[in-house]
């Protein structure tokens, strides 16, 4: 049996393999797994940390995810799963309310699926999702204003911040790249995340889906804590005890 306390080299390879099976793990559980002291995982997370395999959090450590691909090659992957977080978070959405709807591609497929009899005032930053809604006949449709960014699909320079500012909203419907209970929600562009830090400041409930390999992982810059959002929308791929750990933190999970 190999004796990873004298195998440095052997001991974070197999971190790696557990942070991209589990998406996190727990410095007391690696200790106990491998015959090492905490402090010892905690240097070698600190290691892995610096070669950009993960983010240490209070207690372990979660998986860093990889730059995401533009809006336009997001539209073509994990369809049929974006589809039924899709359908579920349009049924979350209260008629005769002031809802709105961030870019990105589980946000468009939710606006596709939007029922035509729902009366609601929808405001969002992306062209493409503003379109759509144009063809439910009882949507009223705000779309906020500026360059649209290529890699989110939506507009989220100063117009459009200035915009948010002057609506609030009864739901906002959130996109993000990674999440995990310690890191909270995260993405990869600056800008996008500071627009959606903007957004959430005006919602009075936060709801985000997202498909299973975002989950538990982070991304570089922070969105949101675990504590200001209010529903999670997963595919059922997360597993149980991560779910039951978003439950304990009083987040209303959605398992699709």
């Amino acid at each position: 049996m190999l004796d990873y306390a004298v195998f440095p080299d052997q001991r974070q390879a197999l971190i790696r393999e557990l942070l991209q099976e589990k998406g996190r793990v727990v410095c007391v559980e690696l200790s106990a797994q491998l015959g090492v002291s905490e402090h010892t995982i905690r240097r070698d997370l600190h290691e892995l940390s610096k070669d950009g395999v993960c983010k240490k959090v209070y207690g372990g450590a979660v998986a860093t995810l990889p730059e995401v691909e533009n809006y336009a090659d997001r539209t073509t992957t994990k369809t049929d799963k974006k589809s039924m977080i899709a359908q579920k978070c349009a049924q979350l959405i209260k008629a005769n309310s002031c809802i709105f709807i961030d870019s990105g591609t589980t946000n468009l497929a939710m606006a596709i699926a939007l029922p035509e009899s729902v009366a609601l005032t929808v405001v969002t930053n992306s062209p493409e999702i503003a379109a759509i809604l144009l063809r439910k006949p009882l949507c009223e449709v705000i779309m906020l204003g500026g360059a649209v960014q290529r890699s989110s699909g939506g507009c989220v320079g100063s117009p459009a911040l200035e915009q948010i500012k002057a609506i609030i909203f009864d739901q906002g419907f959130i996109g993000g790249c990674a999440m995990s209970l310690e890191s909270g929600l995260t993405g990869f562009d600056y800008a996008d995340c500071e627009f959606k830090k903007a957004v959430i400041r005006q919602c009075s409930e936060v709801i985000v889906g997202l498909t299973s390999d975002k989950i538990p992982a982070a991304a570089r810059y922070v969105v949101a804590d675990s504590s200001q959002i209010d529903v999670l929308v997963i595919e059922g791929g997360v597993s149980k005890k991560y779910a039951e750990v978003f439950q304990e933190a009083d987040l209303q999970i959605y398992e699709i």
